[in-house]
This record gives structure tokens, sequence and C-alpha cells, in this order.
């Protein structure tokens, strides 16, 4: 596989390839579990493996891929690693380290994009949801544009090849790409992003600016009770989604990862399960018509899994924006 055709180029000239394998699991799996589909993932041919400080598995991770590294199977360049700042390190002071510790967890020199997982803070320390003695979160308010900047210099310290964002909205795009002395922008902003919630006006926003939208959930969601509603619809039952599946003979996870690839959407796709892991890899293997991206694209309904509510009084709460 020419890994060239299958990747998309940042506007800091790195690229990025257009399946990523995701590693988050609710808090019940056992972290090695993550190591374990990590290593199924790059034997099945993934090079972008995407994770986070919040999902406790970077060592895990971190230990796959460099088993694979030594097994022969890829070389680190061949790796695409991203992982997350989380929202109690957005203090300036804080991003450096914060990233640092994700390195010595992964054993790694550099991660390839280090993207700011939300954009409001929480209190710092070693909670990664702190709350007070009422069971609310703590929050804190950093300006994000001098969190930025600590960002840019983890990039100029080679600790990073590339910074982006996640979950930001447009205003909060914004106020980074217009921030005096901005020395390099995001390359990307990692959003839900599936057929239920395409996110067309903020695709356009950030294709406009250069930005790569990376979709997260994009098969709907594991419906982890600690971040999704259960009364929502399961995307992948969708009867249209299906159809379309059996017209091309593949599945709905297939349909929905094709519909992003086609958009110009980095697609993240996370299953634990080998077979399915495997099946994955199938995206570049078929093409929807102009009229099945159509089709798809009517399905939005702006249903949002992940809503973050526990920062919902968060000046940065992201989500309340229409984009």
């Amino acid at each position: 596989m020419d890994l060239k055709c299958h990747c998309v180029q940042l506007s800091d000239s790195h690229f990025i390839p257009l399946l990523g394998f995701g590693t988050y699991a609710a808090e019940e799996v056992p972290k090695s579990k993550a190591g374990e589909a990590t290593k199924l993932a790059i034997d099945a041919g993934f090079h972008h493996i995407d994770s986070a400080y919040l999902y406790g598995n970077e060592e895990e991770v971190g230990q796959a891929i460099r088993s694979k590294i030594a097994d022969g199977t890829v070389k680190r360049e061949d790796i695409f690693y991203t992982s997350k700042l989380w929202s109690t390190f957005l203090r300036p002071e804080l991003v450096r380290p914060a990233l640092e510790r994700s390195l010595k967890k992964l054993q790694m020199d550099y991660v390839d994009l280090y993207i700011i997982h939300f954009p409001f803070a929480l209190k710092p320390g070693e909670k990664l949801l702190p709350e007070d003695g009422h069971g609310k979160l703590i929050l804190d308010t950093v300006d994000l544009c001098a969190t930025w900047e600590a960002l840019e210099k983890c990039k100029d310290a080679g600790l990073t090849k590339s910074i982006g964002v996640s979950n930001f909205n447009h205003k909060q795009l914004e106020k980074i790409l217009n921030k005096p002395g901005l020395k390099y922008k995001p390359v990307c902003n990692q959003v839900e992003c599936h057929p239920y919630l395409n996110q067309r006006k903020l695709l356009d926003f950030c294709k406009s600016k250069d930005i790569v939208l990376v979709a997260y959930s994009a098969l709907g969601s594991q419906r982890d009770e600690k971040w999704v509603p259960q009364n929502l619809p399961v995307l992948l039952d969708d009867p249209v989604l299906c159809d379309i599946a059996k017209k091309h003979k593949r599945t709905p996870a297939l349909i929905a990862l094709r519909y992003q690839i086609q958009r110009g959407v980095v697609v993240l796709a996370k299953s634990f399960n080998e077979k399915r892991i495997k099946e994955n890899m199938q995206v570049f293997e078929f093409q929807l018509t102009s009229e099945d991206m159509k089709v798809l694209d009517g399905l939005n309904r702006n249903v949002r899994y992940i809503v973050g509510k526990f920062a919902v009084d968060h000046p940065e709460y992201p989500f309340s924006e229409e984009y």
C-alpha cells in the first residue's frame, strides 16, 4: 500500500494517514486490551494510532508500537502517533511537562501530533476530573492563546512534529488563528463527526483555513455511560446506512468510514475486535457514488453523542455554538 496515496498533507507539510486507529475504551476494559489491539491494527496495516493522556493506556500503546518496530513490521517513521493535552494541563507552564510525561509513558522521543483535547480548562493536579465536596467539577480559566504558545514551543523543541486542537468550535479556532505573533496554526481539529452529526459548516470553515478535520466517534459511539446519553439512536442500525451497505456488499461501519474519507476528513476507527480491525482497512477498496454521498448527507440530525455535559458551565464550553 502506497502510504502517500492514503494520506493528507497538513499545513506544516507533514502527512497524516486518512485512516487512524482509535484506542479509547471504557474504564472497565483492561488497559492491556488497548496494547493488544494496537498490535493487531499495525499488523492489519494501520499506520496512524490515536491515543491520549486521558485514556490512561499510553504505556500499553507505546509498548505495542515499539514491539512492532522491534519485530520489523514497521519503522518509527512509518507510524503517525497522536497524543492529547488533557484539560488539567492547559496552563502554559504545564504543557511541556504533560507532553514529556506522555513521551515517558510511550518511551518515545517525539509524537507526530499533539493536540489540545478540549478547549476548557480544569483545576490542575493529578485528578483527571477534579471535583469539589459536592461532586461538581472544579473549572479553571486559562487563555487558550497562551496554551497554544506553549504547544508551539513543544514543536520547536522537537517533542512533537505537528500541533492541533480537538473539540474546538469555529470561534475558538478563530481566536488562535488571529493571535498576534502566531507561529504555527493548528494543523487539525479533531471532533465528533458521523452521518448523524456531519459537521458540514465546521468542515467548510476548517477547509477554508487549511485545517484538516479529524473525525472521532465516526461509527456513532461506544455508548460509555460516563460520556454518552443512553437514549440516543444507534448509528450503525440506521436503515438508510444499512441499505447502502447492502448495495456495496460492505458493513455499515465501512460505509460510515468511507463517507468521511470522500469528504476529505481523516477518520478514526475504534475496534478491539480482530475481525473488525482487519475489515476497517477495506475502506480503500471501494467508492461511494455521488448519489450515496448525498443520501448520507441527508442523514444529518445534529445528534451529538459526546456532549461533555460536566463542563457545560465553562465559558469555553465548545458545543453551545452552532459549529
